[in-house]
């Protein structure tokens, strides 16, 4: 089986169609989300909207919850808070509705899902260090688990529950199924690795591999649109960073 796997598109609609056309051109057989359909960007609404009409398993995401009044967003930074409020207030009640049944996490045909990290998938916690990596080892089912959140592709692999070795992201990796992985399949609406272009992962459950691929999109329409909105200058300027 192959396998679409997509996160954080924060509301980039252009982005998010040009991964679209990506997942169709490259032919697979699911696609699911891991969550942060919304905040930061220009589209919620339409974003939402295509969501529901291409994706197999749509999680939920810390901007998602805190969207719908889930989770607190006492935690975002001002121009994360500002992006929130606008959206909230663009949101239709169907689209609501669907933001709070989503899960932060799920087992689905053998491998692991979340959000965030399987330790504690509704607090939102990251992995962004050794610690953090060795903390989550017991808590990785059936040996595999992809996340987003971070917006920084990257597969950790477990060689000892004490020793862990980060593996680049790389057109093609093949994962041992005898070893644990935690994968980070990067963002599609705000990739943070100095990279701009799109990223996604392609995972083929027979051949026990992963690919990231890369996809540009038009920045500057986006930006445009953001600020037609409002939104902070900051969120505008970063996605032509990266980061």
């Amino acid at each position: 089986m192959r396998y679409a796997l997509f996160s954080d598109i924060h509301a980039n609609i252009d982005a998010f169609d040009e991964v679209l056309a990506d997942i169709e051109a490259t032919g697979v057989d699911k696609k699911l989300f891991l969550g942060d359909i919304v905040g930061y960007g220009p589209d919620p609404q339409v974003c939402i909207d295509r969501l529901l009409e291409v994706a197999d398993v749509s999680l939920g995401g810390n901007h998602d919850w805190a969207a719908v009044g889930l989770t607190s967003a006492d935690y975002f930074n001002p121009y994360a808070k500002a992006a929130l409020d606008w959206t909230i207030s663009q949101l239709r009640e169907d689209q609501v509705e669907f933001l709070k049944r989503t899960q932060p996490s799920l087992i689905y045909d053998g491998f692991q899902l979340a959000h965030s990290s399987p330790l504690a998938p509704a607090e939102w916690r990251y992995i962004l260090n050794h610690q953090e990596a060795l903390d989550n080892y017991p808590y990785i089912e059936h040996n595999l688990c992809f996340i987003g959140h971070s917006h920084q592709p990257l597969v950790i692999e477990y060689t000892t529950p004490q020793t862990v070795r980060v593996l680049r992201p790389s057109p093609l990796i093949s994962l041992d199924p005898d070893i644990r992985y935690i994968v980070n399949i990067g963002s599609v609406g705000q990739p943070r690795d100095s990279i701009v272009e799109s990223c996604w992962v392609l995972f083929d459950s027979e051949e026990r591999t992963v690919s990231f691929r890369r996809v540009p999109y038009d920045v500057e329409t986006v930006q445009r649109k953001m600020e037609a909105h409002d939104l902070p200058r900051y969120l505008i300027d970063r996605l032509a960073l990266g980061r």
